[in-house]
């Protein structure tokens, strides 16, 4: 009589030969939480000379000046005017991204950006005009004391953009971090704004003013459209996308702020990595899982359950920059949280008491 065998000794199957990493017990349950790793095979390597862009929502500040501490090759298209005070310099957002833009958070942004600055389409010239001094309203916490004229308004603008064509022409590599699928609109225009009329800046018309939540054609449309823009300026650019793991400040849509933020950041998600599954040269890193995942229990939140710890950060940033190069990174996470650096931060005074 034979000794009956289990089909698997008989047929193997994939399971059998794939790594710790891919079973949730040995890559997740078992693990410390700080001793998680391996959550990212970078899809193309960066050398310390290959120039890196980055641009997005506010937590991907924290990107170019951890890539500096690695002594990798960070570009800052418009560099701070002289006798500035670091207080100034950063309250006028020099420094903060690759690009003076301010805050990207939606694909629809990012798109409008690229597009103007590659001529495809043209800037409204729409300007708030506010206490005598005057505003962009596609980046109206840039200057926090405003322009003396309309037309300097429109000057800097155009600086930017200029910028920013210039800087994707001479890129490795874009890392652009996705933060939000609400936005609001110019009904007439189409324009897209990175914070609704009223709160930053701007005085709110609803006649002239649309709610936008994009659904995932829209920002797979729009992040497609972006990224042809970004190739179409240089054919060898590499990306790298990113969503954020900072919640939703508030939802303008009516619906519980915690639903709305699962939709956004599912969305986005699901963009990212359908687009890494397109294109060869788009890669996902996934800084919103390794914050947001069920082993770390928020402890990488500060205690309103939105902003991201330094040593939250410090935790993304090692997982990047170890997947990216072999040693560790260099010096000590950032010392504060992100509120400060972010737009719809200021939509919490709304709400209530």
């Amino acid at each position: 009589m034979h000794e009956q065998q289990h089909p698997h000794q008989q047929h193997p199957h994939p399971y059998q030969s794939l790594p710790s990493r891919s079973f949730w017990r040995s890559a997740v349950a078992e693990p410390e939480p700080s001793a998680i790793g391996d959550l990212w095979t970078p899809r193309f390597s960066l050398g310390q000379d290959d120039p890196v862009l980055t641009a997005g929502s506010c937590f991907a500040r924290h990107i170019g000046p951890a890539l500096l501490d690695r002594g990798m090759n960070w570009r800052v298209t418009e560099p701070a005017p002289p006798g500035l005070t670091p207080a100034e310099r950063e309250s006028r957002q020099y420094g903060a991204f690759s690009f003076r833009t301010g805050n990207i958070h939606t694909a629809a942004a990012f798109r409008q950006w690229l597009s103007w600055a590659s001529g495809e389409t043209s800037p409204p010239d729409e300007v708030w005009y506010e206490d005598g001094r005057f505003f962009d309203p596609f980046r109206p916490s840039l200057e926090p004391d405003g322009h003396d004229s309309a037309q300097a308004v429109l000057a800097a603008r155009r600086t930017t953009l200029a910028a920013i064509g210039g800087a994707l022409a001479g890129a490795a590599c874009l890392i652009l971090t996705l933060g939000l699928t609400e936005a609001w609109e110019n009904r007439e225009t189409g324009a897209v704004y990175p914070v609704c009329p009223g709160t930053v800046r701007g005085t709110f018309d609803a006649r002239l003013h649309a709610f936008t939540n994009a659904a995932f054609a829209e920002v797979h449309r729009d992040l497609s459209a972006a990224l042809g823009l970004a190739r179409a300026a240089n054919p060898a650019l590499r990306v790298v996308l990113t969503v954020s793991p900072v919640p939703l400040t508030a939802t303008a849509t009516g619906g519980h702020a915690l639903t709305a933020t699962t939709y956004s950041k599912s969305v986005l998600r699901a963009v990212a990595g359908q687009l890494a599954q397109e294109h060869g040269y788009v890669d996902y890193f996934p800084a919103y899982e390794v914050i947001t995942g069920a082993p770390f229990k928020a402890a990488f939140y500060e205690p309103n359950l939105r902003t991201v710890t330094p040593d939250g950060v410090a935790f993304v940033m090692r997982q990047f920059l170890g997947a990216l190069t072999p040693r560790p990174a260099a010096g000590p996470g950032p010392d504060r949280g992100e509120d400060i650096w972010c737009d719809d931060a200021v939509l919490d005074y709304y709400g209530p008491r």
